[in-house]
Order: C-alpha cells, then structure tokens, then sequence
C-alpha cells in the first residue's frame, strides 16, 4: 500500500450515496495503460509492467468478469526501433512510429495472453468511428460479441492514419480524443463499463506535483472531476495525456455511471488493491448516468455546425423549453437535419449540444421570419445541456 496518506476532494462536493466496496464486485472492467507504465522513460518496453496488467486482465476474465484494455505504447516501441533518440515531433514521423511499433506491442499483448490460456483480439480507433452513429453502434456489437466469446479486447487509437491533436489544433475543430485517456472513458461509457482504471506513473491524483513540492499527498476522492481545484497541468515525457486529462476522462466516465480510479501502474500491486475495491490510488464515483444516445450526443459526435441563442434563449432552455428558431440569433456552419450541433451564448459560452431537426440553410431562413419563431429546432429529447451533464 503507498504509503501517501489520502486526503479528501478540495472542492466541497456533496458526496454521492455510492461505496468504494462496490468495485470489487464491477462486471465489466476498462483498465488504461498509459504510455509511462508499458514503457521505460528510454521508450523501450517495461515487459513486467505490461504482464502484470496481462494477469490481472486474466485473472478477471477467469473469474467469469469482462475486461476490456485500451493501451499506448505504440508510438514508442516504433521510436525505439527505429532508433531515434527523441520522441517524433511531426504527425508523420510520429504515425510511421506508430506503423512500427503497433504490431510489435500486439504481439507482446498476445503472448502474454496466450500463456495464460486467455484469447485477445486487437481494435484500432479512430474519431470517425464515434463520431459516426452507424460505425459507433457497430463497434459496440463488436465489443459485445467478444465479450461473449471470453475474449479481452485491446484497444488503441490507429496512430498510423489519425489526425493527431497538433493536427487539429491547426483547424480549428477539437478531436473528440486526443489522447488515451479520453478513448478509454468514451469506450467504458460506451461499453456501460462498471469501472475504468486509469494507469498511470504516480500514485494518483497528488495535491502538488512531489518531484517539487514533498509535502504533496494523494488525494483519495474526487466528486466532481470538473471542480477539483487542483493544479494538475503538465504531463509525462512521453505520453499525450497528463493528470488534467484523466479528470477530463473521469468526468465523461462518471456520466455512464462509471466507476474511476487514477491509480499508479507502476507499483506492482497497485491494480490488484484497486481490483478488490481497498483505499488505492485516486477514486471519482460515477454520477446519474446519461442514456446511451445522450452520451453519444455529448462526448462522442463532432459538432457540424453552432446555433447562437438570442437574448433570452439560454433561459428558456434551462427552463425546460425546446430549441425553437426564436431563440437562435444566428446559424454559423453548413449542417444538415440529423447533424449534431453546438448551442452557444451570445458571448461564445458553451451551453449544449443537440441534433438538429432543419438543415442550416432552413434554420436562418425560420429564424429570420417571424412566422417561423415557433418551429422546433432541437427537440428536449435531443438536447444535453452543459449545466445537466458538464458537455
């Protein structure tokens, strides 16, 4: 057991009637390896670290639970065979690593499975597939499918041929992930996972960074990832993501009712503590959990278009009203019935998402018509709104 004393979340929230206990008993199980668990800060592979996840992973399906593992280590493995002696900086160089280097971290996967006598099957990822409704209900027939067979799913973002967030950046359009942390919550609230861990090099979410600060403690709940009142920028050497990004990841799992733990990947018995539901690493309870289709519309679809509320509208939506082309001021983007869209503030705050029921062309035209004030644009049904569910 670490030997950091845990404190309690900073941020005051009102704890939800939910035990720590109820881990031990989670049916279906997302573990995150992150990039500084399956490999040394050299980028080569850390073999325990990674078979002892593999064992654990086995001993849960032996047990008769699902277990499903959303991996990195890619990039680095291909760094490595290619024997460049700093991590890749362009999206190029960075997806020829990944070419590399994902077959050679499957097959690790595969044999350390298969001497457990446990069959793993691989699945790459890209936005589309999420952002796409046909493709996002296909890959949850996959899933379902292998969990019926006894088969562990290992998951990765295809580096190879994804767009990376630096690519985004430059366009203007945020990626629905852009990091592993995020794919692995999108994938246990896709799932209805019961518990994701989030494996990582330290013991948890810290309430300072302790190569600096060595009074930092860990903290050992957090009820509202998005209130924590941490300073927890920064990230790994290696990896995409850092602390801020698995509270972003724990705050879309809690909303799929999703049991969270942060936990250190590093520590060989750190993920079995966390597996039998004792005081390890950092836990983030799950919340009221959003529907299927709901959770679609607010962490996995990519917005075609906004919808800018006039002077009035954002109260009329909070009240409980639809989206009715009164309340727009304007439509900015080409969208078609059907498309998810973004429902901003006159002053650019985020305050929903929804699907829209007009194409854009006759939204402005409803909109800018009296006689149209009245049509729905976003019926209630459709419609997750920032203050109900943290979009």
């Amino acid at each position: 057991m670490s030997q950091l004393q845990p404190v309690s979340t900073p941020d005051g929230a009102a704890a939800p009637a939910v035990s720590r206990e109820a881990i031990a008993t989670a049916d279906r199980v997302v573990l995150k390896v992150g990039t500084g668990v399956v490999t040394h800060d050299d980028g080569t592979i850390a073999l325990s670290r990674l078979f002892r996840v593999v064992e654990s992973a086995s001993r849960l399906r032996r047990e008769g639970r699902e277990v499903l593992i959303v991996t990195s280590g890619a990039v680095g493995l291909g760094r490595v065979a290619l024997q460049l002696p700093e991590p890749p900086e362009t999206a190029a160089l960075k997806q020829t690593c990944a070419a590399i280097g994902q077959s050679r971290l499957m097959e690790l996967y595969q044999q350390g499975f298969a001497r457990l006598g446990v069959t793993c099957a691989q699945i790459l990822i890209t936005w589309t597939d999420f952002d796409d409704r046909v493709r996002y209900l296909n890959l949850h027939e996959t899933l379902q499918s292998l969990f019926r067979l006894g088969v562990v799913p290992v998951v990765n973002e295809n580096d190879a041929i994804s767009l990376n967030d630096r690519v985004y950046r430059g366009t203007g359009k945020r990626p629905i992930f852009d990091d592993n942390d995020r794919l692995g919550a999108l994938v246990a609230s896709e799932l209805a996972a019961d518990l994701i861990v989030l494996l990582t090099d330290v013991p948890g979410v810290m309430t300072a960074d302790p190569r600096r600060d060595p009074d930092a403690r860990l903290v050992g709940r957090i009820d509202r990832p998005d209130e924590h009142g941490l300073d927890v920028d920064g990230r790994s050497g290696l990896g995409r993501g850092g602390m801020a990004s698995k509270l972003e990841a724990a705050r879309v799992a809690s909303r799929g009712g999703c049991h969270t733990v942060i936990a250190s990947g590093v520590d060989p018995g750190a993920l079995d503590r966390v597996l039998a539901g004792e005081e390890e690493g950092t836990w983030i309870p799950p919340r009221a959990a959003l529907s299927s289709r709901s959770r679609w519309i607010a962490y996995c679809s990519h917005p075609r278009g906004t919808l800018v509320l006039a002077e009035g509208g954002e109260e009329r939506l909070q009240g409980g009203e639809p989206l009715r082309a009164g309340d727009v001021a304007r439509a900015d983007g080409a969208f078609r019935r059907g498309d998810v869209v973004e429902v901003r503030a006159l002053d650019g705050s985020l305050v929903g998402r929804g699907v829209v029921a007009l194409d854009s062309r006759l939204v402005v035209q409803a909109a800018s018509h009296q006689a149209g004030a009245n049509v729905e644009l976003v019926g209630r049904e459709h419609l997750i709104l920032k203050e109900t569910n943290g979009v």
